[in-house]
């Protein structure tokens, strides 16, 4: 795990946090295809304020239909691109698992988290994890980053205290821009 003096990540969840979540019967889902692959309102102004204030733009998705047979690879990837293409991502980590896989990248774990901060040179003490669910901010608690929980009212377990609850993306950069602890040394 990368240290003090590394830099100052920021770790988004993918859907729900930079795109649209399909929402069936209360609880988020991926998009199906590329053309049901929109972003959010105000995720490339609030992505190029995390990036001008000096954040490593991480994504760390959870694409468990991928080992479910219910989404392709290839298609995941493109939607990845395509994120690269709008905004100032600096990487993309991705757990293609199901929870029966027991792999240490699947959100809650921190294995992408912690993967990231070696591989980019990432301080987590002074990185945020931004996510629309309890695993999101789960992960980061457990990778011992600061926690900003995007509460898009999903009918189902919520995180156990975040740092911050907010109700975008945009409102997670300006809580993130406030705090201390995070970002960049005067």
């Amino acid at each position: 795990m990368s240290g003090p003096g590394g830099r100052p990540g920021a770790f988004l969840d993918r859907d729900g946090v930079l795109n649209e979540a399909v929402v069936r019967e209360g609880k988020p889902h991926p998009p199906a295809s590329l053309g049901a692959f929109r972003l959010l309102p105000g995720v490339e102004d609030a992505c190029a304020a995390l990036h001008d204030a000096g954040f490593v733009l991480v994504v760390v998705t959870n694409q468990p239909d991928i080992a479910r047979g219910k989404q392709q690879r290839a298609v995941v990837d493109q939607m990845h691109e395509m994120l690269r293409e709008a905004l100032p991502i600096d990487a993309v980590y991705l757990c293609d698992h199901d929870d029966a896989d027991g792999c240490a990248c699947r959100k809650p774990a921190p294995g992408m988290l912690v993967r990231a901060a070696q591989e980019l040179g990432l301080d987590l003490h002074r990185s945020v994890m931004v996510g629309d669910r309890w695993r999101d901010v789960e992960a980061g608690r457990r990778a011992g980053c600061r926690t900003v929980f995007i509460d898009r009212g999903y009918a189902e377990r919520t995180p156990i205290d975040p740092d911050a609850v907010v109700e975008d993306l945009a409102a997670a950069a300006a809580w993130i821009a406030s705090d201390q602890r995070l970002g960049v040394a005067p």
